[in-house]
C-alpha cells in the first residue's frame, strides 16, 4: 500500500512508484515502437493517418498532456510545462498540486497542502516565480511564493525554466516558475464557465461542533468584441470563493534544542556543552526545550479574483491590462498541552551514537494552554503592458507592474500551569509544581510521552497557577514596483533575432512582531474563570493514526472565554510603542538590463537553434533595524555598568553588489523527432528579504562592575544580516528529448551546477555607539562562505498513451517524471555547527553535522496513470519526495529536517454532454503525515497529521 511508510529508509510507497514507473516504461516501449510507423511503410486504408487525426478534437487530461508536450518541444530553452487551452482544464485544486506533476517539481507542504516548490531537488529560495512575465510578492518574508493563493481554476499555464536565458528575470539557479493567465483576444472564442464544488474533510468530521463539509465555487468569463475604428477588446474575468477546512492534528518539540552534559546530573536545566568542550571530547546528548500536544479545528475562507482587458486598435499596436486578487482568512482554535520544562533533572537517560535522545525519566511543569489564531493574508497584482511592431521588423514591449502581499497574524494565547495546590488550595497527589514524566522516541517518530499515574491531565482543578495572557500581533507587507523596456529586431542569415532590455524594480519588506502580556496569581479568580470556560476536549480519536497513542486528551478552556473573564475584553489590543529588535524594513533596488541574440541555422546538415547573451544585474540593499537603548552607569569605584533605558536606537545596514549572468543554448534537430539541446548559464539566488534585517539583540553579562562597556555585553545576535549576497552558480544542461507523436515523449537531461559560497554562523565585528562612546562587538550572525559545492542531476520523463492496446484499452495512458541530484552544499547549525571567526578565519568544529540546501532531496518521483474513454476521465498522481532540509522563516538558529513522504491523489471527471461535467478529486489518499527532525537526521521534532480531503463538483461550460 503507497500509505505504508518506512521513515527510516526508502518507503514501500516509494518502492512501489518505482515499481510502477519501470512497468509503465516496460509497457510503452511496444507503444513508442508501433506509435511511429517506420519510414516507407503503409498505413492500413481503415487506421487514419497523423493528418486525419489532427482533425479528432482531444479534451480532458489527454490534452493537457498533449499540449504540454508541444509546449516543451517548441521552446528554445529546457524548459517543462503544464498547459491547458482552457481556464480550469489543470488537473488539480491548487497551483501547488498543478506543479508538483511537473518533471523535477516537488512541493512542501503545509496544512495538507502544497505551498512552496522545490525544482530539480533544489529548496524553493533557489527559484524564481513570475506572474505573467513580473515578479511575485509573498508573506512569509522569503522569495517563493505561497501557490495555495492562486486557485488553478482561473490559470491555463505554467511553465518551468530549467535553463536560463538573459531576457528571463534574474533569481533562479533551480529555475524560474512562470505562471500565465489567459489573454481574451488570443483565446478567440467565447467561454461562461460555472463550477461549484464541495469538500469533505474526515478529520474535521472527528471535531465536536464541527462540520467535515466545505465548498468552492468558480465563475469565469471571455469574450471579444470588435469596436470599429478602435480596433478589438477582449475581456476574461474569474472570481471563486473557497470554503474549506484544514484539520491538523500534531506532536513537537522546541524549535531550540540543547547539547546536555549526561556526566553531571542536573536538579534544574541540564547542563549544556560547549562546542569546545565537545571538540576536546565531551560527550553530549541533544534535547528540546519543551514538548507540545497540539489540537487545532480551523476555518478557512479565500476570495479570489483574477482579469485581463486585452485591446488590439490595429495589427500593430497590442495593449494589455490585467489584475490578480486574492485575499484569504482563516482561523485556529489551538489546545496544547505543554512540558514547559523538558531539559529539568534528566535521569536514566539513553542516547544513541548520533547523540539524539532515545529516553529520559525528568520532571517539568504541565501547561493547558490556549490558543486562538487568526490570519488574513491579502495578494494583489496589477500590470500593464504595450507592444507595438513599429516596423516589420522592430518590435517595442513596455510593462510596467504592481504587486504587493500584507499578511496580518493576530494570536492570543492563555497559559495555565500545575502547583502543588489545586485550584480550591488543597494538596495535590504530586505536591509539587513539576510533575514526574518519561520520554520515550526508541519506538520511532511518535515520541511517547507518559506521566506520574497520581498525575490526570484531563483534571482542570490541577491546572492552577502562573497564569498568561498573551497577544502577538505579527503584520508584514511585501512590495514590488517594476517597469521594464524591452526591444526585439529581427535580422536575415543565421542571427534571426536581436533583443535587448531595461528593467528596474524596488522592493520593500517590513515586518513588525508586537506582544502584549499580562499574568495574575489571585488563585480565586484563577477558579472563578476555570469554572466558567472549561470546555471538553473538543475531538475524538485525537492523532488516533499514530503509531503510538502516548496522551489521547487533556484539560481544553474556551480561550477567549478566558480573555473575557481575566480582563474583560477578547482582545486587549497592541501596545502603544510598536518597536521591537525584531522589527524589519528591507529595500532593495535591482537595476538590470541584458542583451540577448537568438539564431537558427545548420551545422552542416545538422539544423540547429538557440540564443546567446548576457544579463547585468546591480542591487542595492538598504536595512533599518532597531537595537535597546542602553545607559552606562558610573559604580563608585569607577566601574560601570549597563541598563535598558527602554528607548531604541537604530540600525541603519547597506549593500551592494554587481553580477553579471551570460547564458547560451542551442538545439540540435538530429531527426523530426528527436532534439538534443544543450544549455551554459550562470544564475543567481537572492537571500530571503527577511533574512536582511537589522535588528540586533543585545544579551548583557550577568554583573554590576566592569571596565569597560564592551566587557559588559555578554553577545549580540543578529535578527538578520544585511551583508549577506546572492548565491551564485556556473550551470550546465545536456538534454536529449524524444517526440514520436503527440501523446508521446521520452526525454532526460543530465545537469551540473557548480555554487560559490554557501552560509556558515560567523561573528563580525560591528560599531555601536553607547553612552556616547563607540563600541565594537562582535554580532554572531550567517555569512557567505567560500566554499565550493557541487549538483550533479539526471531527469527523465516518460508520458506515452497505449493506443497499441486494443479498445477500450487504448484509453490508457501515463506520464512518470523521476529527478535525482547529488549535492555536498553545506547549511551550518548557527548554535551547534561550525563557527568562523572571521578576524582569524580559525574555525571552531561544530558539535552536529552540517545540513546541505535548503529544500535539496536527493530524489524526487511523479507517476500519473489516466484512462479516457468517451466522456470519462480518470487519473492517479504518485508523488515521492526524499528526505530535505527545511530552514525557518525569517531566520534559522537551529536545523530542521523533514522526512521522505509519498501521496496518492485521485481524480475523476465525466462529460454529461459538451456543456456539462461531472468532477471527482482525492487528496493524500493514505494519510500521510508529514515528519520533521531536529537538530539531526533521525531526531524526531513534530509530527503532523491532516487526514484525507474529497472534492466532488459540477462544471457547466457555455
Amino acid at each position: 500500500m503507497i500509505g505504508i511508510v518506512r521513515h527510516d529508509g526508502i518507503s514501500s510507497g516509494a518502492l512501489l512508484l518505482a515499481g510502477v514507473a519501470g512497468a509503465c516504461l516496460a509497457m510503452a516501449q511496444p507503444a513508442l515502437a508501433q506509435d511511429a510507423p517506420p519510414a516507407g511503410s503503409q498505413v492500413p486504408a481503415d487506421q487514419p493517418t497523423e493528418e486525419q487525426q489532427q482533425d479528432i478534437v482531444v479534451r480532458g487530461i489527454r490534452e493537457t498532456i498533449q499540449t504540454s508536450i508541444n509546449v516543451k518541444r517548441t521552446e528554445t530553452a529546457i524548459v517543462d510545462a503544464l498547459s491547458a487551452e482552457d481556464i480550469g482544464d489543470l488537473p488539480a485544486l491548487s497551483i501547488g498540486e498543478a506543479i508538483q506533476t511537473i518533471t523535477g517539481a516537488t512541493t512542501h507542504r503545509e496544512k495538507g497542502g502544497a505551498t512552496e516548490i522545490a525544482l530539480r531537488g533544489l529548496g524553493s529560495f533557489l527559484s524564481n516565480t513570475t506572474f505573467n512575465g513580473r515578479e511575485a510578492t509573498n508573506g512569509s518574508g522569503d522569495r517563493s511564493v505561497n501557490f495555495n493563493q492562486f486557485p488553478s481554476e482561473l490559470i491555463n499555464g505554467i511553465k518551468i525554466y530549467k535553463s536560463q536565458q538573459a531576457n528571463l528575470i534574474e533569481g533562479g539557479v533551480a529555475g524560474t516558475i512562470e505562471l500565465g493567465t489567459l489573454r481574451p483576444l488570443d483565446y478567440g472564442k467565447r467561454l461562461i464557465q460555472a463550477e461549484v464544488k464541495a469538500n469533505y474533510n474526515p478529520y474535521e468530521d472527528r471535531i465536536t461542533g464541527a462540520s467535515g463539509w466545505g465548498w468552492r465555487g468558480t465563475l469565469s468569463y471571455v469574450d471579444q468584441f470588435h469596436a470599429g475604428a478602435l480596433g478589438d477588446i477582449g475581456i476574461a474575468i474569474g472570481v471563486q470563493r473557497n470554503q474549506v477546512n484544514n484539520p491538523e492534528e500534531t506532536y513537537a518539540a522546541s524549535s531550540t534544542w540543547v547539547a546536555c552534559d549526561p556526566t553531571r546530573p542536573s536538579t534544574s536545566a541540564c547542563n549544556q556543552v560547549s562546542r569546545e568542550q565537545a571538540a576536546a571530547g565531551r560527550d553530549f546528548y541533544l534535547a528540546p526545550n519543551s514538548a507540545t500536544f497540539r489540537q487545532i479545528t480551523e476555518a478557512d475562507k479565500r476570495d479570489a479574483v483574477m482579469g485581463s482587458v486585452q485591446w488590439k486598435p490595429s495589427s500593430r499596436l497590442d495593449i494589455n491590462l490585467d489584475f490578480q486578487y486574492s485575499k484569504r482568512d482563516y482561523t485556529e482554535d489551538r489546545h496544547d498541552l505543554n512540558i514547559s520544562e523538558a531539559t529539568y533533572n534528566l535521569r536514566n537517560v539513553q542516547y544513541d551514537d548520533q547523540h539524539r535522545l532515545l529516553y529520559a525519566e525528568g520532571t517539568s511543569s504541565v501547561e493547558a494552554n490556549g490558543n486562538y489564531l487568526t490570519r488574513d493574508e491579502k495578494y494583489i497584482g496589477i500590470g500593464g503592458s504595450v507592444t507595438w511592431r513599429a516596423t516589420d521588423r522592430l518590435t517595442l514591449n513596455g510593462d510596467v507592474s504592481w504587486s504587493r502581499t500584507e499578511r496580518g497574524t493576530v494570536e492570543r494565547s492563555t497559559r495555565l500551569r500545575t502547583d502543588p495546590l489545586d485550584l480550591d488550595g488543597r494538596r495535590t497527589a504530586i505536591n509539587n509544581q513539576r510533575i514526574p514524566w518519561v520520554y520515550d522516541a526508541r519506538g520511532g517518530f511518535a515520541t511517547a510521552i507518559s506521566f506520574d499515574p497520581r498525575f490526570n491531565p484531563n483534571d482542570w482543578s490541577l491546572f492552577s497557577d502562573d497564569a498568561r495572557f498573551r497577544r502577538d500581533d505579527e503584520e508584514k507587507t511585501d512590495d514590488i514596483i517594476a517597469a521594464r523596456f524591452d526591444a526585439g529586431y529581427d535580422l536575415d542569415g543565421f542571427l534571426s533575432k536581436i533583443e535587448a532590455g531595461l528593467r528596474f524594480s524596488h522592493r520593500r519588506y517590513t515586518a513588525y512582531d508586537d506582544r502584549v502580556e499580562l499574568t495574575q496569581d489571585d488563585r480565586a479568580v484563577d477558579r472563578a474563570v476555570s469554572l466558567a470556560c472549561r470546555r471538553p476536549f473538543p475531538q475524538r480519536d485525537y492523532l488516533s493514526g499514530a503509531p503510538v497513542q502516548s496522551i489521547t486528551s487533556w484539560a481544553t478552556y474556551d480561550t477567549l472565554c478566558q480573555f473575557r473573564n481575566y480582563l474583560g475584553t477578547e482582545d486587549p489590543g497592541p501596545n502603544a510603542d510598536l518597536r521591537s529588535v525584531t522589527n524589519a524594513d528591507v529595500r532593495e533596488n535591482v537595476w538590470a538590463g541584458y542583451v540577448m541574440a537568438s539564431y537558427k541555422g545548420s551545422l552542416g546538415s545538422l539544423p540547429v537553434r538557440g540564443n546567446f547573451g548576457v544579463r547585468l544585474i546591480d542591487t542595492r540593499v538598504t536595512s533599518i533595524g532597531l537595537r535597546a537603548g542602553l545607559d552606562v552607569i558610573q559604580n563608585p569605584d569607577g566601574s560601570i555598568r549597563l541598563e535598558e533605558n527602554g528607548d531604541f536606537d537604530s540600525v541603519r545596514l547597506t549593500n551592494h553588489y554587481f553580477r553579471a549572468l551570460p547564458s547560451i543554448n542551442a538545439n540540435f534537430d538530429l531527426a523530426r523527432d528527436v532534439i538534443l539541446r544543450a544549455a551554459v548559464y550562470r544564475a543567481m539566488s537572492r537571500p530571503a528579504p527577511s533574512d536582511l534585517a537589522a535588528g540586533r539583540s543585545i544579551t548583557l553579562e550577568d554583573g554590576t562592575d566592569f571596565d569597560n562597556i564592551a566587557d559588559a555585553i555578554d553577545n549580540i545576535l543578529a535578527e538578520g544580516s544585511p551583508g549577506l549576497k546572492p548565491i551564485m552558480s556556473w550551470n550546465g544542461d545536456l538534454a536529449l528529448e524524444w517526440y514520436p507523436n503527440k501523446d508521446t515523449m521520452l526525454a532526460g537531461t543530465v545537469y551540473y551546477k557548480r555554487f560559490a559560497g554557501g552560509f556558515l554562523p560567523v561573528a563580525i565585528d560591528e560599531d555601536f555607539e553607547i553612552g556616547g562612546e563607540t563600541v565594537t562587538v562582535p554580532v554572531t550572525q550567517r555569512t557567505n562562505s567560500d566554499a565550493k559545492s557541487t549538483v550533479y542531476g539526471l531527469e527523465i520523463t516518460l508520458a506515452n498513451r497505449f493506443s497499441w492496446l486494443p479498445a477500450p484499452f487504448d484509453g490508457l495512458g501515463t506520464k512518470i517524471s523521476y529527478d535525482h541530484a547529488l549535492s555536498n552544499f553545506k547549511n551550518y547549525d548557527i548554535r551547534l555547527g561550525d563557527l568562523l571567526d572571521p578576524a582569524t578565519g580559525a574555525v571552531t568544529p561544530g558539535m552536529i553535522p552540517a545540513a546541505n540546501l535548503n529544500g535539496y532531496s536527493r530524489d524526487v518521483l511523479s507517476a500519473q496513470l489516466y484512462y479516457q474513454i468517451g466522456g470519462l476521465s480518470l487519473q492517479a498522481i504518485g508523488n515521492y519526495r526524499s528526505g530535505y532540509y527545511q530552514d525557518f522563516v525569517g531566520g534559522n538558529s537551529q536545523l530542521r529536517f523533514v522526512r521522505s513522504s509519498e501521496t496518492l491523489d485521485l481524480r475523476a471527471s465525466y462529460n454529461i454532454n459538451r456543456n456539462v461535467s461531472l468532477r471527482f478529486e482525492a487528496l493524500n489518499l493514505f494519510d500521510e503525515p508529514k515528519v520533521t527532525d531536529m537538530p539531526v537526521l533521525g531526531s524526531s521534532r513534530q509530527y503532523h497529521y491532516y487526514g484525507s480531503k474529497y472534492f466532488i463538483g459540477l462544471r457547466v461550460r457555455l
